[in-house]
């Protein structure tokens, strides 16, 4: 499936990912997206408040909420 994002957002993507595990936006992204899931389902039980307040800074910072 493709998901299109405006280009300034996925360059903005691209120097992020630089020395990091990541290879690529997109596997940034599937990253991202999996742990907004978790957030939103059932597993979030698993994960601490102060884990939950992590992620929600990370995806607000990136744009996402």
């Amino acid at each position: 499936m493709t998901i299109k994002i405006p280009r300034p957002l996925y360059e903005k993507l691209q120097i992020i990912i630089e020395d990091t595990g990541f290879r690529s936006v997109n596997q940034l992204i599937v990253h991202i997206l999996r742990d907004l899931v978790v957030l939103q389902g059932e597993d979030e039980a698993s994960l601490s408040p102060k884990e939950v307040k992590l992620l929600k800074d990370r995806l607000h910072k990136l744009g996402y909420l």
